[in-house]
């Protein structure tokens, strides 16, 4: 996907008006600056930014058009931020190493949409349990290790969107040994081999005593 296809891609299938329009262009700004003071994104995809970065955060909206939405991970504010600017409900981005939390918060401001995202610049592991309608991470921890952590913010109805690149097969393979639910897997629109692993209901398989697994 070229540039330019990436931006005719958002057009036709999202309603975008100018005024989010320009908010995502000044947000492809804010993460070339700031990509000269620490390294948000690889310096090799920033001629491709819209269709390796926006493009392929915006694509989840499509499975889960809802919130609140909690991002776990969220490094550069792909997808959080991505989402908070398209969407118009509550985002809250999790980024542990400060220089990233504050970032996101001061681009979240720039871009004017502070009103509805909220920054914590905390571990997981420290943030107080609550449910979210959608949860995405994107390059966080592989999904046997993720459905752990993150589990505790969802509901049955809660949706996971989750972007896996090629390893997506392989890592719902892996965690279905001890997670069910309503699994599948999307093609992503920016990579014909990498999937997007969209989830509901999903919790930990009641192990039987004495049953091996």
């Amino acid at each position: 996907m070229t540039e330019d296809e990436a931006r005719r891609w958002l057009s036709a299938n999202f309603d975008v008006p100018r005024e989010t329009s320009d908010r995502l262009e000044r947000f492809v700004a804010e993460v070339i600056a700031e990509n000269e003071h620490q390294n948000l994104i690889s310096a090799a995809t920033i001629p491709e930014i819209w269709a390796r970065h926006i493009v392929d955060s915006a694509q989840l909206l499509r499975h889960a058009p809802v919130g609140p939405w909690i991002d776990l991970g969220s490094g550069p504010g792909f997808p959080g931020l991505v989402i908070a600017a398209m969407g118009d409900f509550p985002v809250t981005l999790v980024e542990s190493r400060r220089r990233r939390a504050d970032f996101l918060a001061r681009t979240a401001e720039r871009l004017g949409i502070a009103d509805r995202v909220t920054v914590i610049d905390k571990r997981l592991e420290q943030i107080e349990s609550r449910p979210f309608a959608a949860i995405s991470a994107r390059a966080f921890a592989p999904l046997d290790r993720l459905l752990p952590l993150a589990a505790r913010f969802a509901t049955p109805d809660t949706i996971w969107v989750l972007p896996k690149g090629r390893s997506a097969q392989a890592e719902l393979d892996t965690a279905r040994i001890t997670w069910q639910g309503a699994f599948r897997i999307e093609p992503s629109v920016t990579d014909p081999e990498a999937g997007v692993i969209v989830a509901t209901d999903v919790r930990p398989k009641t192990i039987r005593p004495g049953k091996a697994r």
